[in-house]
Protein backbone atom coordinates (compact mmCIF):
# COMPACT_ATOMS: atom_id res chain seq x y z
CA UNK A 1 0.00 0.00 0.00
CA UNK A 2 1.71 3.59 -1.17
CA UNK A 3 2.33 5.44 1.69
CA UNK A 4 2.15 2.89 4.36
CA UNK A 5 4.32 1.11 6.15
CA UNK A 6 3.87 -2.67 6.75
CA UNK A 7 4.76 -4.86 9.34
CA UNK A 8 4.01 -9.12 8.64
CA UNK A 9 4.93 -12.13 10.53
CA UNK A 10 5.11 -15.18 8.44
CA UNK A 11 5.71 -18.56 10.33
CA UNK A 12 7.35 -20.96 9.30
CA UNK A 13 8.84 -24.17 10.84
CA UNK A 14 12.01 -23.35 11.39
CA UNK A 15 11.16 -19.67 13.18
CA UNK A 16 8.82 -16.56 12.70
CA UNK A 17 10.31 -14.05 10.12
CA UNK A 18 9.28 -10.26 10.57
CA UNK A 19 9.09 -8.38 7.87
CA UNK A 20 8.83 -4.85 7.67
CA UNK A 21 8.19 -2.54 4.39
CA UNK A 22 8.26 0.91 3.98
CA UNK A 23 5.96 2.74 1.20
CA UNK A 24 6.33 1.70 -2.74
CA UNK A 25 4.15 1.06 -5.73
CA UNK A 26 4.60 -3.11 -5.57
CA UNK A 27 3.03 -5.09 -2.79
CA UNK A 28 5.02 -7.34 -1.19
CA UNK A 29 3.06 -10.49 -2.18
CA UNK A 30 3.45 -9.68 -5.53
CA UNK A 31 7.12 -10.06 -5.05
CA UNK A 32 7.36 -12.86 -2.54
CA UNK A 33 6.60 -15.75 -0.91
CA UNK A 34 8.46 -17.20 1.64
CA UNK A 35 9.35 -21.08 3.02
CA UNK A 36 12.12 -22.41 5.28
CA UNK A 37 15.34 -23.35 4.01
CA UNK A 38 17.23 -26.87 4.73
CA UNK A 39 20.10 -24.75 6.11
CA UNK A 40 21.35 -24.30 9.85
CA UNK A 41 22.71 -20.83 8.83
CA UNK A 42 19.65 -18.96 7.44
CA UNK A 43 16.43 -20.70 7.93
CA UNK A 44 14.02 -18.76 5.73
CA UNK A 45 14.11 -18.65 2.40
CA UNK A 46 12.20 -15.35 0.52
CA UNK A 47 10.46 -16.91 -2.95
CA UNK A 48 10.42 -14.64 -5.29
CA UNK A 49 6.97 -14.92 -7.66
CA UNK A 50 8.84 -12.98 -10.55
CA UNK A 51 12.04 -14.66 -10.96
CA UNK A 52 11.26 -17.48 -12.49
CA UNK A 53 13.61 -20.05 -10.20
CA UNK A 54 12.04 -21.59 -7.66
CA UNK A 55 8.29 -20.60 -8.12
CA UNK A 56 6.18 -20.31 -11.79
CA UNK A 57 6.27 -16.74 -13.25
CA UNK A 58 5.19 -15.74 -16.83
CA UNK A 59 7.74 -14.58 -19.17
CA UNK A 60 6.04 -11.35 -19.50
CA UNK A 61 6.12 -11.10 -15.90
CA UNK A 62 9.64 -12.04 -15.74
CA UNK A 63 10.10 -9.02 -18.73
CA UNK A 64 8.61 -6.54 -15.81
CA UNK A 65 10.59 -6.93 -13.49
CA UNK A 66 13.59 -6.65 -15.67
CA UNK A 67 12.32 -3.74 -17.49
CA UNK A 68 11.51 -1.86 -13.91
CA UNK A 69 14.68 -2.07 -12.75
CA UNK A 70 16.86 -1.10 -15.64
CA UNK A 71 14.53 1.59 -15.86
CA UNK A 72 14.91 2.95 -12.33
CA UNK A 73 18.47 2.38 -12.55
CA UNK A 74 19.01 4.01 -15.66
CA UNK A 75 16.46 7.25 -14.04
CA UNK A 76 20.00 7.42 -11.86
CA UNK A 77 22.73 7.55 -14.66
CA UNK A 78 23.74 8.02 -17.82
CA UNK A 79 26.09 5.44 -18.23
CA UNK A 80 28.19 7.17 -20.56
CA UNK A 81 31.63 5.59 -19.27
CA UNK A 82 32.31 1.66 -20.15
CA UNK A 83 30.31 -0.44 -16.97
CA UNK A 84 30.47 -3.70 -16.04
CA UNK A 85 26.92 -5.85 -14.86
CA UNK A 86 27.13 -8.67 -13.11
CA UNK A 87 24.54 -11.31 -12.08
CA UNK A 88 25.29 -13.17 -9.08
CA UNK A 89 24.63 -17.35 -9.09
CA UNK A 90 22.95 -18.85 -9.06
CA UNK A 91 19.56 -17.37 -8.40
CA UNK A 92 20.31 -14.19 -9.89
CA UNK A 93 22.26 -15.28 -13.21
CA UNK A 94 18.97 -14.71 -15.03
CA UNK A 95 17.77 -11.72 -13.26
CA UNK A 96 21.32 -10.30 -14.36
CA UNK A 97 21.24 -10.88 -17.65
CA UNK A 98 17.80 -9.83 -18.25
CA UNK A 99 18.50 -6.34 -16.64
CA UNK A 100 21.17 -6.02 -18.62
CA UNK A 101 19.15 -7.12 -21.89
CA UNK A 102 16.54 -4.64 -20.69
CA UNK A 103 19.31 -2.00 -20.19
CA UNK A 104 20.96 -1.94 -23.46
CA UNK A 105 17.33 -1.66 -25.38
CA UNK A 106 17.00 1.54 -23.41
CA UNK A 107 20.43 2.95 -24.51
CA UNK A 108 23.05 1.54 -22.46
CA UNK A 109 26.23 0.87 -24.59
CA UNK A 110 29.85 -0.28 -24.09
CA UNK A 111 28.83 -2.45 -21.28
CA UNK A 112 30.02 -6.06 -20.22
CA UNK A 113 27.47 -8.18 -18.81
CA UNK A 114 29.06 -11.43 -16.59
CA UNK A 115 27.98 -14.07 -13.63
CA UNK A 116 29.40 -15.02 -10.74
CA UNK A 117 29.59 -19.14 -10.63
CA UNK A 118 30.45 -21.74 -8.78
CA UNK A 119 32.32 -23.55 -11.16
CA UNK A 120 36.14 -23.61 -12.04
CA UNK A 121 37.76 -22.93 -15.40
CA UNK A 122 41.16 -23.95 -14.98
CA UNK A 123 43.42 -21.74 -17.14
CA UNK A 124 42.16 -18.29 -16.19
CA UNK A 125 42.37 -15.06 -13.67
CA UNK A 126 39.37 -14.62 -11.22
CA UNK A 127 38.51 -13.18 -8.31
CA UNK A 128 37.42 -15.37 -5.24
CA UNK A 129 34.94 -14.50 -3.00
CA UNK A 130 32.31 -15.95 -0.50
CA UNK A 131 28.89 -15.86 0.17
CA UNK A 132 28.42 -16.71 4.21
CA UNK A 133 24.59 -17.53 4.45
CA UNK A 134 24.48 -19.74 0.93
CA UNK A 135 24.15 -23.42 1.00
CA UNK A 136 27.31 -23.80 -0.69
CA UNK A 137 29.83 -20.47 -0.10
CA UNK A 138 32.48 -20.22 -2.53
CA UNK A 139 31.95 -17.94 -5.72
CA UNK A 140 34.15 -17.03 -8.65
CA UNK A 141 33.53 -14.42 -11.25
CA UNK A 142 36.75 -14.44 -13.73
CA UNK A 143 38.59 -12.12 -16.08
CA UNK A 144 36.96 -12.39 -19.52
CA UNK A 145 39.03 -14.02 -22.36
CA UNK A 146 38.82 -11.70 -25.28
CA UNK A 147 40.73 -8.49 -25.09
CA UNK A 148 38.22 -5.66 -25.72
CA UNK A 149 36.06 -7.34 -23.31
CA UNK A 150 39.31 -7.64 -20.79
CA UNK A 151 39.64 -4.52 -21.09
CA UNK A 152 36.10 -3.63 -20.17
CA UNK A 153 36.56 -5.86 -17.16
CA UNK A 154 39.37 -4.11 -15.79
CA UNK A 155 39.01 -0.39 -16.48
CA UNK A 156 35.01 -0.35 -16.09
CA UNK A 157 33.97 2.99 -14.43
CA UNK A 158 30.57 1.90 -13.36
CA UNK A 159 29.59 -1.51 -11.40
CA UNK A 160 26.46 -2.61 -11.64
CA UNK A 161 25.47 -5.67 -9.29
CA UNK A 162 22.49 -7.27 -9.48
CA UNK A 163 20.89 -10.00 -7.26
CA UNK A 164 17.18 -11.29 -6.18
CA UNK A 165 17.43 -9.62 -2.73
CA UNK A 166 19.77 -7.86 -0.62
CA UNK A 167 19.43 -9.29 3.02
CA UNK A 168 23.19 -7.48 4.52
CA UNK A 169 25.45 -6.57 1.39
CA UNK A 170 27.98 -8.42 3.03
CA UNK A 171 28.77 -10.57 -0.11
CA UNK A 172 28.91 -7.26 -2.10
CA UNK A 173 31.38 -5.79 -0.37
CA UNK A 174 33.38 -8.49 -0.40
CA UNK A 175 33.36 -8.67 -4.23
CA UNK A 176 33.52 -4.81 -3.96
CA UNK A 177 36.81 -4.87 -2.26
CA UNK A 178 38.12 -8.06 -4.72
CA UNK A 179 37.29 -5.86 -7.94
CA UNK A 180 38.31 -2.44 -6.77
CA UNK A 181 41.90 -4.41 -6.11
CA UNK A 182 42.22 -4.85 -9.81
CA UNK A 183 40.19 -2.05 -11.08
CA UNK A 184 41.25 1.13 -9.34
CA UNK A 185 39.91 2.92 -12.09
CA UNK A 186 36.32 2.94 -10.90
CA UNK A 187 34.18 5.46 -9.93
CA UNK A 188 31.10 4.43 -8.28
CA UNK A 189 28.98 1.21 -7.83
CA UNK A 190 24.86 0.29 -8.27
CA UNK A 191 23.48 -2.35 -6.10
CA UNK A 192 20.17 -3.63 -8.03
CA UNK A 193 17.88 -6.21 -6.34
CA UNK A 194 14.05 -7.02 -6.79
CA UNK A 195 13.77 -6.58 -3.04
CA UNK A 196 16.46 -4.92 -0.57
CA UNK A 197 15.80 -5.94 3.85
CA UNK A 198 19.69 -4.87 4.21
CA UNK A 199 19.59 -1.98 7.59
CA UNK A 200 20.33 0.93 7.70
CA UNK A 201 23.34 -0.31 9.42
CA UNK A 202 24.40 -2.74 7.08
CA UNK A 203 24.10 -0.12 4.43
CA UNK A 204 26.34 1.93 5.59
CA UNK A 205 29.29 -0.14 6.38
CA UNK A 206 29.26 -1.81 3.27
CA UNK A 207 29.09 2.22 1.58
CA UNK A 208 32.19 3.09 4.12
CA UNK A 209 34.28 -0.39 2.57
CA UNK A 210 33.33 0.73 -0.55
CA UNK A 211 35.32 4.04 -0.61
CA UNK A 212 33.72 5.09 -3.44
CA UNK A 213 29.88 5.81 -4.23
CA UNK A 214 27.41 3.66 -4.06
CA UNK A 215 23.21 3.52 -5.18
CA UNK A 216 20.56 1.37 -4.03
CA UNK A 217 17.94 0.33 -6.81
CA UNK A 218 15.36 -1.59 -6.31
CA UNK A 219 11.72 -2.43 -6.41
CA UNK A 220 10.84 -3.07 -2.26
CA UNK A 221 12.48 -2.10 0.47
CA UNK A 222 12.38 -2.83 4.21
CA UNK A 223 13.83 -4.91 7.30
CA UNK A 224 13.79 -8.66 8.38
CA UNK A 225 13.94 -10.16 11.35
CA UNK A 226 14.33 -13.81 11.92
CA UNK A 227 13.47 -15.75 15.12
CA UNK A 228 14.44 -18.94 15.03
CA UNK A 229 13.06 -21.93 17.05
CA UNK A 230 14.00 -22.66 20.37
CA UNK A 231 15.72 -25.67 19.53
CA UNK A 232 18.86 -27.65 18.03
CA UNK A 233 19.25 -25.83 15.11
CA UNK A 234 21.60 -28.50 13.74
CA UNK A 235 18.62 -30.47 12.69
CA UNK A 236 17.90 -27.89 9.45
CA UNK A 237 20.75 -29.25 7.80
CA UNK A 238 20.66 -32.48 5.72
CA UNK A 239 23.91 -33.39 5.87
CA UNK A 240 23.25 -35.96 3.26
CA UNK A 241 23.51 -33.33 0.77
CA UNK A 242 26.77 -32.77 -1.44
CA UNK A 243 27.99 -28.98 -2.03
CA UNK A 244 31.71 -28.82 -2.46
CA UNK A 245 31.76 -30.72 -6.45
CA UNK A 246 34.78 -32.67 -7.33
CA UNK A 247 36.76 -29.51 -7.92
CA UNK A 248 37.03 -30.26 -11.38
CA UNK A 249 37.71 -27.81 -14.29
CA UNK A 250 34.05 -27.51 -16.35
CA UNK A 251 34.87 -25.51 -19.16
CA UNK A 252 33.97 -28.39 -21.42
CA UNK A 253 30.18 -28.36 -19.97
CA UNK A 254 29.64 -25.05 -20.21
CA UNK A 255 28.32 -23.12 -22.74
CA UNK A 256 26.49 -20.17 -21.57
CA UNK A 257 28.60 -17.02 -22.06
CA UNK A 258 28.11 -15.24 -19.12
CA UNK A 259 30.76 -16.67 -16.94
CA UNK A 260 33.29 -15.04 -19.50
CA UNK A 261 31.64 -11.60 -20.61
CA UNK A 262 29.00 -10.63 -23.15
CA UNK A 263 28.99 -7.44 -24.60
CA UNK A 264 25.63 -7.70 -25.97
CA UNK A 265 22.35 -9.59 -25.46
CA UNK A 266 21.59 -12.60 -27.47
CA UNK A 267 18.49 -13.56 -28.81
CA UNK A 268 16.98 -17.13 -30.58
CA UNK A 269 16.16 -16.97 -34.24
CA UNK A 270 11.96 -17.76 -35.10
CA UNK A 271 13.67 -20.91 -36.92
CA UNK A 272 15.04 -21.63 -34.21
CA UNK A 273 12.09 -21.79 -32.16
CA UNK A 274 10.10 -23.35 -34.69
CA UNK A 275 12.09 -26.10 -34.19
CA UNK A 276 10.74 -27.42 -31.01
CA UNK A 277 6.66 -27.05 -32.32
CA UNK A 278 6.83 -30.17 -33.74
CA UNK A 279 6.77 -31.35 -29.84
CA UNK A 280 3.75 -29.88 -29.19
CA UNK A 281 0.82 -32.54 -28.76
CA UNK A 282 -1.62 -32.81 -31.54
CA UNK A 283 -4.86 -32.29 -29.90
CA UNK A 284 -6.11 -29.10 -28.92
CA UNK A 285 -4.68 -28.24 -24.94
CA UNK A 286 -5.37 -24.90 -22.75
CA UNK A 287 -2.65 -26.01 -20.26
CA UNK A 288 0.71 -24.03 -20.40
CA UNK A 289 3.96 -24.43 -21.97
CA UNK A 290 6.76 -25.28 -19.07
CA UNK A 291 10.45 -24.05 -20.07
CA UNK A 292 12.98 -24.90 -17.49
CA UNK A 293 16.27 -23.59 -17.09
CA UNK A 294 19.17 -25.37 -14.99
CA UNK A 295 21.24 -23.72 -12.08
CA UNK A 296 22.93 -21.02 -13.26
CA UNK A 297 22.25 -21.78 -16.68
CA UNK A 298 19.04 -19.83 -16.22
CA UNK A 299 18.54 -16.87 -19.37
CA UNK A 300 18.24 -19.49 -21.96
CA UNK A 301 14.79 -20.60 -20.56
CA UNK A 302 13.57 -17.13 -20.50
CA UNK A 303 14.19 -16.39 -23.99
CA UNK A 304 12.82 -19.38 -25.37
CA UNK A 305 9.59 -18.92 -23.14
CA UNK A 306 9.73 -15.11 -24.60
CA UNK A 307 9.62 -16.54 -27.78
CA UNK A 308 7.11 -19.14 -27.85
CA UNK A 309 5.39 -16.26 -25.40
CA UNK A 310 5.58 -13.98 -28.44
CA UNK A 311 3.79 -16.45 -30.79
CA UNK A 312 0.69 -16.84 -28.88
CA UNK A 313 1.94 -19.50 -26.15
CA UNK A 314 0.86 -19.58 -22.55
CA UNK A 315 4.08 -19.97 -20.83
CA UNK A 316 5.50 -21.09 -17.45
CA UNK A 317 9.25 -20.38 -17.03
CA UNK A 318 11.18 -21.50 -13.66
CA UNK A 319 14.56 -23.68 -13.30
CA UNK A 320 16.00 -25.90 -11.25
CA UNK A 321 18.65 -25.12 -8.19
CA UNK A 322 20.93 -26.09 -5.77
CA UNK A 323 19.22 -24.95 -2.68
CA UNK A 324 17.71 -27.38 -0.48
CA UNK A 325 14.40 -26.04 1.20
CA UNK A 326 11.86 -27.53 3.08
CA UNK A 327 8.01 -28.18 1.31
CA UNK A 328 6.28 -25.57 3.16
CA UNK A 329 4.34 -22.11 2.42
CA UNK A 330 5.51 -21.28 -1.03
CA UNK A 331 7.30 -24.46 -2.04
CA UNK A 332 4.42 -27.21 -2.80
CA UNK A 333 6.49 -29.74 -3.91
CA UNK A 334 9.85 -30.53 -4.56
CA UNK A 335 11.79 -33.21 -6.67
CA UNK A 336 15.26 -34.37 -6.01
CA UNK A 337 17.97 -35.41 -8.64
CA UNK A 338 21.71 -35.28 -9.48
CA UNK A 339 23.19 -32.19 -10.94
CA UNK A 340 23.90 -32.37 -14.95
CA UNK A 341 27.54 -30.99 -14.30
CA UNK A 342 28.94 -33.99 -13.38
CA UNK A 343 29.79 -33.33 -9.72
CA UNK A 344 27.13 -35.77 -8.29
CA UNK A 345 25.43 -32.31 -6.35
CA UNK A 346 21.79 -33.09 -5.34
CA UNK A 347 19.87 -30.50 -7.35
CA UNK A 348 16.50 -29.42 -6.91
CA UNK A 349 12.84 -28.50 -8.98
CA UNK A 350 10.57 -27.44 -6.73
CA UNK A 351 6.15 -26.67 -7.45
CA UNK A 352 6.20 -28.73 -10.53
CA UNK A 353 3.56 -31.12 -11.18
CA UNK A 354 3.88 -32.92 -14.87
CA UNK A 355 0.17 -33.38 -15.50
CA UNK A 356 0.10 -29.42 -15.41
CA UNK A 357 1.79 -28.97 -18.60
CA UNK A 358 0.86 -29.67 -22.32
CA UNK A 359 5.04 -29.88 -22.64
CA UNK A 360 7.70 -29.47 -20.51
CA UNK A 361 11.33 -28.26 -22.07
CA UNK A 362 14.41 -28.24 -20.25
CA UNK A 363 16.98 -25.60 -21.61
CA UNK A 364 20.57 -26.80 -20.61
CA UNK A 365 24.18 -26.04 -22.00
CA UNK A 366 25.72 -29.50 -20.72
CA UNK A 367 25.91 -32.73 -22.63
CA UNK A 368 23.59 -35.02 -21.64
CA UNK A 369 25.60 -37.82 -19.86
CA UNK A 370 23.86 -40.35 -17.91
CA UNK A 371 25.25 -40.80 -14.24
CA UNK A 372 23.86 -44.08 -13.26
CA UNK A 373 23.76 -42.46 -9.67
CA UNK A 374 22.84 -45.34 -7.21
CA UNK A 375 21.77 -42.72 -4.93
CA UNK A 376 18.48 -41.72 -7.20
CA UNK A 377 17.41 -39.82 -10.06
CA UNK A 378 20.08 -38.51 -12.47
CA UNK A 379 19.23 -35.44 -14.76
CA UNK A 380 18.31 -37.58 -17.85
CA UNK A 381 15.98 -39.40 -15.64
CA UNK A 382 14.22 -36.35 -14.59
CA UNK A 383 13.55 -35.39 -18.22
CA UNK A 384 12.36 -38.67 -18.87
CA UNK A 385 10.18 -38.74 -15.88
CA UNK A 386 8.83 -35.12 -16.74
CA UNK A 387 8.66 -36.70 -20.44
CA UNK A 388 10.20 -33.73 -21.02
CA UNK A 389 12.05 -32.41 -24.83
CA UNK A 390 16.22 -31.38 -24.00
CA UNK A 391 16.86 -28.12 -25.73
CA UNK A 392 20.48 -28.05 -25.40
CA UNK A 393 22.06 -24.70 -25.60
CA UNK A 394 24.89 -23.68 -27.95
CA UNK A 395 26.80 -20.80 -28.29
CA UNK A 396 29.33 -19.99 -31.51
CA UNK A 397 30.65 -16.85 -33.07
CA UNK A 398 28.15 -14.84 -31.21
CA UNK A 399 25.07 -17.08 -32.39
CA UNK A 400 22.67 -18.57 -29.94
CA UNK A 401 21.28 -22.02 -30.84
CA UNK A 402 18.60 -24.95 -29.26
CA UNK A 403 19.02 -27.68 -30.13
CA UNK A 404 15.56 -30.01 -29.72
CA UNK A 405 15.14 -33.62 -28.82
CA UNK A 406 13.31 -35.67 -26.39
CA UNK A 407 15.69 -38.38 -24.33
Amino acid sequence: MIGKSRHEVVGLRTGRLHIMTEPGRVPLHRLLGFASRINSKRGFLLVSKVLGKHYPVSPRTMAWSYRALARKLLDQTDFSTPSLWVGMAETATGLGYGVFESSCSLGVRDALFMQTTRYHLSGGDRLAFIEEHSHATDFFLYYPPHEQDRATFLNARQLVLIDDEISTGATFSRLITAYRAVNPRLEKVFIVSLVNFASPEHRHRLEASAGIPVQWVNLLTGQLRFDPVDTDQDQFRDKSINVAGNGLCKRDLLAWPGRLGMDRPISFSDFNVAGLLAFLPAEPDSRPILVLGTGECNPPAFLLGRSLERLGYRVIVQATTRSPIFSEGAIASRIQFTDNYQDDIDNFLYNVNADDFRLIVVCHETPLVSDKTPRGLDFIGLMKQLNAVSAQFSYQDKNAELHFHRP
